[in-house]
């Protein structure tokens, strides 16, 4: 038994019927490289399952929601709930294939059972096997979703994971009572959120002391402008696509003398805009996104799966020119940067370990039910994650892996997200919106190669 962080429990507080806190993984395999079948497939995972031993465990609440849940073995685990297998009507391009990882998305998971599914779709008319992956956002994040794959992944097709080799015996559930006492004996520990203003109000007077030397810095929150897709978002999602050459992206990188993120959020700019400008949408203003920051490496906290910061980012969607655009957002994460370092790695996690559970869950069904994020400033516009994946090829449970696209939560007031992973000599981009708000997904997924040409044709005539 092991209890959530305030920052892991979040992820379930703030789910509503319409905000998903899970993120997806949409795996390309290709069958031809192993001996492939459904059967051995399945039957591989099973085999690899004592080596996650997350993948056994399911959310337990505390009584009256007087503390975090606590994670326990599932009793019950059946790895039939767990992996699908998923017939598709022909032809079956990538098209009907983010139709099916939408509609996967678009679905709530069940608390009862440990928090992730694989879907394993076949009859793609290239074929290729797809397999889709749904975790729970308090379950992973970027950094230990990736190292959950690598259990699952080898670097050649017919390679030997061992396993322990004792029959895995679950836990006793826990006593609700023994689980009640002891949320009533940390509550008065509760009252350490007081030390969190004053180590606030310091934090606020450093930016206003760098804003005051007129040093660049990141955007602020509630600055953004507002988009068609910065409103209340339904259950529906709509999901799309693509990858580029990461030789590209590092070439451009390289002339530029800037850094592989900011290519990647130039990159997204340029295919807003486009996008934005098309619908006769574009603010005058730039874009602010959401930037997940993984702290794992500078953390002092030692428990709990989600170690990740945030900062802002301006887009600089208001610039025409791709070259210029690139430059400004480079010095502007550089400042960005600057202040999120004063912020520190841990202050998400000690804000969030006050979190009362019932306040939590009753604020997000409120702002849900009245779409209150439409009433109030923009707070960013998406989000716009980058994630650093595998630098050579993988055998996913034996089978080779081509594509490696990711999925995060879209939220209200900010129905986009733009997830990236470099996979071998790709980046694979993944789209996911409200389906609602940006019915034409695919056309952003569509325009990132044009894009990425043209940063590379002006990086080119440097040389």
């Amino acid at each position: 038994m092991e209890r959530l962080t305030g920052l892991d429990a979040s992820f379930l507080y703030l789910e509503t019927g319409t905000q998903h806190l899970h993120v997806c993984a949409l795996l390309i395999l290709d069958p031809s490289s192993g001996d492939y079948s459904f059967e051995n497939f399945k039957a591989e995972l099973g085999r690899r399952l004592p080596l996650i031993p997350q993948m056994r465990r399911r959310v337990y609440e505390v009584p009256f929601n007087l503390d975090h849940p606590v994670w326990v073995e599932d009793q019950n685990f059946d790895l039939d709930y767990h992996i699908r297998r998923i017939g598709i009507a022909a032809p079956a391009g990538r098209r009907e294939l983010a139709e099916l990882v939408g509609d996967i998305a678009s679905r709530p998971m069940d608390r009862d059972r440990p928090l992730w599914e694989m879907s394993v779709v076949e009859g793609l008319d290239d074929g290729m096997v797809a397999v889709i992956c749904k975790y729970h956002h308090a379950a992973v994040d970027g950094i230990t979703g990736t190292n959950m794959m690598m259990h699952l992944c080898d670097l050649e097709p017919h390679a030997e994971k061992t396993p322990p080799a004792e029959e895995w015996q679950p836990e006793p559930s826990p006593n609700d009572w023994e689980l009640l006492a002891k949320a009533v004996i940390k509550f008065p520990t509760k009252a350490g959120i007081v030390g969190m203003v004053p180590k606030t109000l310091g934090m606020v007077a450093g930016f206003a002391q760098r804003r005051r030397k007129d040093k660049a810095g990141m955007a602020l929150p509630f600055s953004a402008p507002r988009t068609p897709f910065n409103l209340a978002i339904t259950p529906h999602r709509a999901v799309a696509f693509t990858e580029a050459e990461l030789g590209a992206v590092k070439e451009i990188k390289s002339a530029f003398g800037v850094k592989i993120n900011d290519v990647v959020l130039t990159v997204v700019a340029g295919v807003l805009r486009a996008y934005l400008a098309k619908h006769d949408e574009l603010p005058d203003r730039s874009l602010v996104a959401s930037v997940p920051v993984s702290v794992h490496e500078s953390s002092r906290h030692t428990a709990g799966i989600n170690k990740v910061s945030t900062l802002f980012a301006r887009l600089g969607t208001d610039i025409a020119d791709p070259v210029q655009r690139l430059l400004q957002v480079a010095e502007d994460n550089r400042g960005a940067k600057e202040e999120h370092d004063l912020i520190g790695a841990d202050f998400l996690q000690d804000w969030s370990k006050y979190a009362p559970p019932n306040t939590f869950q009753l604020a997000a069904r409120v702002y849900s039910s009245l779409k209150l994020a439409e009433r109030h400033p923009v707070v960013h516009n998406l989000v716009v994650s980058n994630v650093p994946g595998p630098p050579m090829p993988l055998y996913f449970l034996g089978v080779r892996v081509t594509g490696m696209y990711p999925f995060g939560p879209v939220f209200h007031g900010a129905g986009l997200t733009v997830t990236v992973l470099s996979n071998n000599d790709d980046l694979d981009f993944g789209f996911i919106a409200c389906k609602e708000l940006v019915p034409d997904v695919a056309e952003l997924a569509d325009a990132v190669p044009g894009v990425v040409d043209e940063l590379l044709t002006a990086a080119r005539k440097l040389g």
